[in-house]
Parts: C-alpha cells; sequence; structure tokens
C-alpha cells in the first residue's frame, strides 16, 4: 500500500471483511480470506496471481491504472464507446434486467461447472475401484506364482 500512497489513479488499500468493511466484502463477493480483488470499484475482478511483495506489485505496475468506463470515455476505443452508450441508452429496469441476466449466466456457468467436476470426481472413482479390482485379480491369478516359477528357472528351460 506503501508503494502507491498518493498515486494519481491507483489505489491499493485492505478491508476488513470481519467487521465495518463487512457489507463492502459482500457486495463484491469475497467468500474467503485472503481475497484479492482489482479493478473498476463497481467492477472488481478476481486477482489470480502470485502472493509475494514482486508478484503483486509487478502486477499492480502492470494494471492499475485507469480503464475505459462511462467515467473514463476519453481512453475508450470506438467499440467501448458504442458499447457504453447503447447501455446508457437502456432504462434503469432495462439495464438493472440486463445485468441480472448476466449474472445469471454466470452462476450457471459455476453450477454447470460444479456439476460436471462431481461427474468427474465419482467416474475417476469408480475408474480408482475397477483398476485395484483388477489388480487384485490378477494377483489372484497367480501371477506370483509364474513369476516366481519362472525365477527359479522352471519356466526357462526352453530359453536358449
Amino acid at each position: 500500500m506503501a508503494e502507491f500512497d498518493g498515486h494519481a489513479s491507483a489505489l491499493v488499500g485492505d478491508v476488513d471483511c470481519t467487521a465495518a468493511g463487512k457489507p463492502l466484502c459482500d457486495s463484491n463477493g469475497v467468500r474467503g480470506f485472503p481475497t484479492i480483488k482489482y479493478g473498476d470499484p463497481n467492477n472488481l475482478e478476481d486477482y489470480k496471481g502470485g502472493r509475494d511483495f514482486d508478484a503483486l506489485s509487478q502486477f499492480a505496475k502492470e494494471n492499475l491504472k485507469p480503464v475505459c468506463s462511462p467515467s473514463n470515455i476519453d481512453i475508450c476505443d470506438a467499440t467501448q464507446k458504442a458499447e457504453i452508450e447503447k447501455f446508457q441508452a437502456m432504462s434503469a429496469d432495462e439495464l438493472t434486467a440486463a445485468i441480472a441476466g448476466k449474472d445469471k449466466e454466470g452462476v450457471d456457468a459455476e453450477a454447470l461447472f460444479k456439476s460436471e467436476v462431481e461427474k468427474l470426481q465419482k467416474t475417476y472413482e469408480q475408474l480408482q475401484k475397477d483398476k485395484e479390482t483388477t489388480l487384485e485379480e490378477i494377483k489372484k491369478s497367480g501371477l506370483g506364482i509364474m513369476k516366481a516359477v519362472k525365477a527359479a528357472g522352471a519356466a526357462g528351460k526352453d530359453e536358449v
């Protein structure tokens, strides 16, 4: 935080999500600690990089800068400006409904992911069980004795 203290366009801070900062954390989807978020205060994203000072500092230097938004329209390209204008033309109710729809898509994607991972886990567990059963059956079929006989030379009589 000290490295970015007084920075013109970047803020690095911390929030105690167990005390007065709880509403802020709740509104930004903070579920575990520590959580690092970055970006536009109205659209924070999860940080997934390294947690040591050098990694955090490098990330901050490369990413904590003004981004295209309605309050920074001058740094947007033509496509971004058109998208902002399209959303600004929507009524508050339309915008709320559109946001809710996109949020639901995200929730649905997470639910699908979780469901499919659970299926994969069950498949993995069944495959592991099947493999162990097969290996046990192979062991019981006399493989050990076959190897012992071969090692003793009885099976190798035909070998030159």
